[in-house]
């Protein structure tokens, strides 16, 4: 079974003009943004997170465990990005900050590796409209951005994914059921 949706549909590769509106929206200039991808479409740029969306990042094998989940289990993905072994997940503005403290919350925090969750005041470097033929190291979107207003999970969807991702994981690893206490996740 594969870790990440077939629906070519919800797996654009490249950002659509529309898709890149929507980016540039986040800027406080996003002409400077659309005339620098205009001139170099394969360079990445660092966005400020908190209007246009928010980003959680996650290492790369409970990050595909997680779109896994919300592709088969939930209501799907927004835009979806790799970068530096890490897999960036964007969500409603306000669900990074709101997802740390549900996690904390309903003590499921230990279970799960450490989430990096960007949201006002913070910045995300986002990959490039047309990546080159990059390492694997470099930044490249599994779901690019393709509409002028990106359906996005809010953070109860996040994490119920998040929850059913670390259980799939405890199970693997032998455990019958995620506790609070932590757990060990291959690396």
């Amino acid at each position: 079974m594969s870790e990440w949706p077939r629906d070519s549909h919800h797996a654009a590769a490249y950002v659509t003009p529309a898709g890149a509106d929507w980016l540039a929206s986040a800027s406080a200039c996003p002409r400077s943004v659309h005339t620098l991808w205009a001139q170099r479409p394969t360079v990445p740029v660092t966005l400020p997170c908190g209007t246009a969306f928010d980003v959680v990042s996650m290492d790369a094998l409970f990050g595909r465990r997680v779109v896994s989940r919300l592709w088969t289990d939930g209501p799907g993905t927004g835009p979806v990005a790799t970068q530096r072994g890490r897999v960036m997940l964007f969500a409603v503005p306000g669900a990074a900050r709101r997802l740390a403290a549900l996690l904390g919350w309903e003590e499921w925090a230990a279970s799960a590796p450490p989430l990096l969750c960007y949201s006002w005041g913070d910045a995300v470097t986002v990959p490039p409209p047309y990546p080159e033929e990059t390492p694997a190291t470099e930044g490249r979107w599994l779901v690019a951005p393709d509409v002028r207003h990106p359906w996005l999970p809010g953070p109860e969807a996040l994490l119920w994914a998040c929850v059913r991702a670390a259980r799939a994981a405890s199970q693997l690893l032998g455990r019958t059921a995620v506790t609070s206490t932590p757990a060990v996740f291959p690396g």
